[in-house]
């Protein structure tokens, strides 16, 4: 108990306030840029949990100024933040955590050249899915972030499932009902005049996946 309490009275943590997310849409471009580095992306991942410069340079083999250089500039970004302090050897250490547990570039840091549904011609094209999917993105981060600010949940709807079809013939009877159920619902629950009502944005996606586990999660 005594060895515990000696522990615990040479560890010295000064709490910050913050929230990590689950996830983190990188909106912008230099920022993007330093958190696709491989150090600084290894970097991300390793400190899931708080962790200080010296330990995540023993773990990571590199030279302790080589990866304070490389903590500056995702803290710098606001990848990396301040998670508190501890004594240690009668020095003070910094121990810092990643914002959130995981990161999506938007296509939004793309600028002028980002993916837009609107300049895809072909709407039965894999280009036009992926242009959705990279609006999805590009809006729901935007909204995710008002939601922070007001301290307010975002409402979503999200359907994730695989279905193995027999034929493509019955693929595309699958096709047809899925379009008549969600045309049907549509037409019996929106109403364009509703005073207070809110516009949402559904979007159907289905596309081939591998018969790798891995691939599939």
């Amino acid at each position: 108990m005594e060895l515990l309490r000696g522990h615990i009275d040479n560890f010295f943590c000064q709490c910050y306030v913050r929230h990590v997310l689950d996830v983190e849409v990188i909106e912008d471009a230099d920022a993007a840029t330093v958190a696709l580095e491989p150090v600084r992306s290894r970097l991300l991942s390793e400190l899931a949990e708080p962790a200080s410069a010296a330990s995540l340079a023993e773990r990571l083999g590199l030279p302790r100024q080589k990866l304070n250089y490389h903590l500056r500039a995702l803290e710098q970004h606001g990848l990396v933040k301040l998670s508190g302090k501890r004594k240690w050897g009668g020095l003070t250490e910094r121990l810092l955590v990643a914002s959130a547990q995981s990161y999506v570039v938007s296509p939004g840091a793309m600028g002028a050249a980002a993916s837009d549904p609107a300049r895809t011609r072909d709407r039965l094209s894999a280009g036009f899915l992926v242009a959705l999917a990279a609006r999805a993105i590009r809006e729901v981060s935007a909204l995710m972030r008002a939601a922070r600010e007001t301290g307010k949940r975002l409402a979503t709807l999200s359907v994730d499932t695989t279905i193995r079809f027999r034929s493509p013939a019955e693929r595309a009877s699958f096709t047809g009902e899925l379009q008549d159920a969600s045309n049907a619902l549509v037409a019996r629950y929106h109403d364009p005049s509703a005073a207070g009502g809110r516009l949402h944005r559904l979007v159907l996606l289905a596309h081939p996946v591998s018969d790798s586990p891995e691939e599939r999660s």
